[in-house]
């Protein structure tokens, strides 16, 4: 079970908060006394989210920004928007994620799961360190998949092109999100915020799936409601999540995969330094940034 240590005072910013473990994170940072803002796409979704946590958080605060994050643009305005009212954000959840069976592209002509599962975390990441690190101690979070060991960085791919399969295209960015959770991880050693990367398990009751095909979410649907053992529900898929984000026992931990809310072995493939370092530097490329953040 998450530790219910107190978190008076602190803000944090939830992407993919509206519904699934991006709620159940939200939820339970405001009980432990966090002010919460959470980003999602349905406007009526996310004010009834934030009217819950309103009804629980004391002395804390809710507020709802609606982001898309399969554009860019998007992103950006949430950063601005964000820093224009809050001058401190202690716990940043990278949680959004999407599964597409057919491929598609953004309107920035970026494949859409590469697009919204790696490069929007990288690209918001970039446009808060500032704010992170004015308030440290503070947290990054991303959450990938225990998935991310069948998937591959294919620098003459990463828009998968040839031959796209939905659960390579979905692999290939939850592997970036291990390696982009470590890069991160050195370049702020020392600033006093950490960088984490949680597998939450196989949780089938989640939303990500939405763009899944006819076939795939009738049988995430079947999964949710049968007690099989290698599924959770989104209260269990959260607990690592939370723990990453508000546990005393994660305050230094920095550059780990965690699952099961312990530290744990990620792929070989994710202890690739060169591939790391790379990655970051073409996807600053693909975003428009300079690589060097932060410095």
């Amino acid at each position: 079970m998450p530790s219910n240590s107190k978190l008076d005072g602190q803000v944090a910013l939830i992407t993919g908060g509206t519904s699934g473990i991006g709620r159940e994170t939200a939820l339970a940072l405001a009980d432990r006394g966090a002010s919460v803002a959470i980003v999602g796409r349905n406007r009526k979704r996310g004010r009834r989210v934030a009217r819950e946590i309103d009804a629980r958080n004391g002395d804390g605060w809710a507020e709802l920004y609606i982001a898309d994050f399969a554009s860019r643009k998007s992103v950006r305005n949430l950063a601005v928007a964000f820093r224009d009212r809050h001058d401190r954000l202690d716990v940043l959840v990278n949680n959004a994620g999407t599964f597409r069976h057919r491929r598609s592209e953004t309107g920035d002509g970026i494949e859409a799961t590469f697009a919204v599962n790696h490069l929007a975390p990288f690209l918001l990441t970039h446009l808060l360190v500032d704010t992170l690190v004015e308030s440290a101690p503070a947290r990054v979070v991303t959450v990938t998949s225990e998935l991310h060991e069948r998937g591959a960085i294919d620098f003459s791919d990463l828009g998968c092109e040839r031959d796209y399969d939905g659960m390579e295209a979905y692999s290939q960015s939850k592997l970036a999100n291990v390696l982009f959770t470590r890069e991160l991880a050195e370049r702020l050693r020392g600033t006093g915020v950490t960088a984490t990367a949680v597998n939450p398990g196989f949780v089938p009751g989640t939303g990500f799936t939405r763009e899944a095909s006819i076939r795939n979410r009738l049988l995430l649907g079947l999964f949710s409601v049968l007690p099989l053992p290698f599924t959770k529900n989104v209260e269990e898929g959260a607990e690592t999540v939370i723990e990453a984000a508000a546990s005393p026992e994660f305050s230094d931990v920095t550059g780990e995969y965690v699952s099961d809310g312990v530290i744990a072995e990620a792929s070989d493939k994710a202890h690739d330094d060169d591939v790391r370092r790379r990655l970051w530097d073409v996807s600053a490329g693909l975003v428009g940034i300079s690589p060097d953040y932060p410095r």
